[in-house]
C-alpha cells in the first residue's frame, strides 16, 4: 500500500478546521453566548415590537428561566417594587405605644386606700400617717399569673395592664373596704423585655410605657456603629443587617434602611428578637469585564484572589456602577450588546411585567431571571444608572462573535503549522529512503509490508 503524505495530511487538516468552525464547542470561552441564553430560556420578553417569545429549555437546562430585555417599561416596574421592610411585614404601627402589661416573674406593690379611718385596712386610731392607705409587700406574680390580696384572694395579673388589675381588687373590695381605691406599682419588670444579640452588644432589655423603637434598644445594647465605616470600630449601616423575630414571623432589612426611613423603625414588643449583624452585600462578575481580581473582603475574611466578587460598599449600587466597579468592558472581547444579569426574581413582579410564566410551577415564588442590556444604545447608559443591583447578583459580559474567529482563526494557524510540520517529517523519511536504496527516486513510502513497484 503506497500513500502519499501531503495528498493525506492536508484533506486531513481541512476537515478538521471546517468542523472546528462549524461547531464551536470545542473552543473555550468564559461563558455562554446569547444565542446560548435565548435558546435556552423558558419565556423571553423581547426589546422592541416583538411580541412575548415562548421557549423550550434545552436537554442541557436544568431549570427553567425568564429572558429579559431591559427596557422603560420594564424599569419602571422594578423601579416601584418595594424591598423586605419591617413595616411591610409587622404593620405599619401607627397607633398608640404598645402596652405594657405584667407577666409572670414581674414583682408588684399594691396600695390600698381608704376614703376614711376605721375601715378594713386602717384602724380608726391611726395616727401619723399622711393619708388613709396601706401599701402591701411587694409580691412577685406566681407561675398560675396571680397575686394575693387580703381579703380579695386570688387575683389574675398576668396578661393584664396595671390599670386592668386595679379595678379588679377595688370590685372585690367595694364590699368590705370604704371605697377602696388601688395602685399597682411594678418595681421590677422581668416580663417585658427585648433581646438585642450581635454586632450591636446583646442583652435583655426591659421595656418601658415609653414605647420603644428597633433603634432605641440597638442604642442601648451598644453602638451598632457609626454613619459610615470610616472611624475606628465603626461599621457601615449599609452593611449591617437587623433582623426582627416576632413569635413566628421574621424580618430583615438593612440598618440603613431603618435610619433612612422612619416607617421602618417600628415600636419593639416585649419578646422581640432583635439581632445585628454584619453581612456585606456582594456580586459576582464574569465575562469580557476589566478587572482581572476582585480583591474584596467578604463577610469580614480576606478573599483576595477569588476572581469577580466585588462588594456594593455603598446602599445603593447601579449596574453601571457595578459594571465600572468590574473595571469595564474589555475593549479586544467584550460585545457590548450582551451584558446580562442573573438572579431569582419575584412571581409577582414578572406577573406585572406580563411575563408568561405557564413554564413554571404555580407554586414557585422566586423565578431565575436574566435581565439584558443593550450598550450599543446610547439611552442604555441612562437605564443602567436606574436599574439597581442586588445582593448576590451575577453580572455577564458575553465575548463578541470577532473573539470567536479570531480564535478560530489561532487554532488553524496553530494546526497549519502541525501539519507542516507532518509534511516536512515526511519528506525527510522519503529522503533518508532514496539514500538508502542506492540514489533512486523515492516518491513512495511502503508501509504494511507491501512492495512498491
Amino acid at each position: 500500500m503506497i500513500i502519499s503524505w501531503p495528498r493525506i495530511i492536508l484533506p486531513v487538516g481541512v476537515i478538521a478546521i471546517v468542523g472546528m468552525l462549524s461547531g464551536c464547542t470545542q473552543l473555550p470561552v468564559v461563558g455562554p453566548s446569547y444565542r446560548d441564553i435565548k435558546s435556552g430560556a423558558a419565556t423571553t420578553l423581547s426589546n422592541g415590537r416583538d411580541p412575548l417569545l415562548v421557549y423550550t429549555s434545552r436537554d442541557a437546562v436544568d431549570f427553567n428561566y425568564a429572558l429579559i430585555d431591559l427596557n422603560p417599561p420594564v424599569l419602571s416596574v422594578l423601579s416601584g417594587i418595594s424591598p423586605d421592610s419591617f413595616h411591610g411585614t409587622f404593620g405599619t404601627q401607627r397607633g398608640p405605644v404598645p402596652v405594657i402589661r405584667v407577666g409572670v416573674g414581674d414583682v408588684v406593690q399594691t396600695s390600698i386606700f381608704e376614703s376614711s379611718a376605721g375601715g378594713l385596712f386602717v384602724s380608726g386610731d391611726a395616727t401619723g400617717r399622711v393619708g388613709n392607705y396601706v401599701t402591701l409587700p411587694p409580691q412577685t406574680v406566681a407561675g398560675n399569673g396571680t397575686i394575693s390580696i387580703p381579703y380579695a384572694g386570688q387575683v389574675k395579673a398576668a396578661g393584664r395592664t396595671s390599670y386592668e388589675i386595679q379595678r379588679d381588687i377595688e370590685a372585690k373590695l367595694a364590699t368590705r373596704a370604704i371605697e377602696p381605691q388601688v395602685v399597682i406599682n411594678i418595681t421590677e419588670q422581668n416580663s417585658d423585655a427585648a433581646i438585642v444579640i450581635g454586632d450591636a452588644g446583646q442583652g435583655r432589655i426591659k421595656l418601658t410605657g415609653s414605647g420603644e423603637r428597633i433603634l432605641d434598644m440597638i442604642s442601648k445594647a451598644g453602638s451598632a456603629g457609626g454613619a459610615g465605616a470610616g472611624g475606628s470600630g465603626k461599621l457601615a449601616p449599609y452593611d449591617l443587617e437587623v433582623t426582627l423575630q416576632r413569635k413566628n414571623r421574621i424580618g430583615t432589612v438593612r440598618l440603613s434602611s431603618i435610619i433612612d426611613n422612619p416607617s421602618e423603625n417600628i415600636f419593639v414588643n416585649a419578646g422581640d428578637v432583635i439581632y445585628v449583624h454584619r453581612r456585606p452585600r456582594t456580586f459576582v462578575a464574569f465575562g469580557a469585564l476589566g478587572n482581572a481580581t476582585g480583591g474584596t473582603t467578604v463577610g469580614g475574611g480576606d478573599v483576595s484572589g477569588l476572581d469577580g466578587i466585588f462588594q456594593f460598599g455603598q446602599e445603593r449600587l447601579a449596574l453601571s456602577e457595578a459594571v465600572a466597579k468590574a473595571g469595564g468592558l474589555l475593549d479586544e472581547r467584550a460585545n457590548p450588546s450582551q451584558i446580562f444579569v442573573y438572579r431569582g426574581e419575584r412571581r409577582q413582579t414578572l406577573e406585572k411585567l406580563d411575563v408568561n410564566l405557564s413554564k413554571f410551577a404555580p407554586d414557585q415564588q422566586l423565578i431565575p431571571t436574566v435581565y439584558r442590556v443593550n450598550f450599543r444604545d446610547p439611552s442604555a447608559f441612562f437605564m443602567a444608572q436606574k436599574f439597581q443591583m442586588r445582593d448576590k447578583d451575577i453580572l455577564y459580559v458575553a465575548n463578541a462573535d470577532s473573539v470567536e474567529v479570531g480564535k478560530a482563526l489561532n487554532y488553524m494557524t496553530l494546526w497549519s503549522a502541525s501539519a507542516a510540520g507532518y509534511v516536512g517529517n515526511a519528506a525527510t523519511v522519503l529522503t533518508s529512503a532514496q539514500i538508502l536504496g542506492g540514489g533512486g527516486p523515492a516518491t513512495a513510502l511502503v508501509v504494511g509490508g507491501a512492495a512498491a513497484p
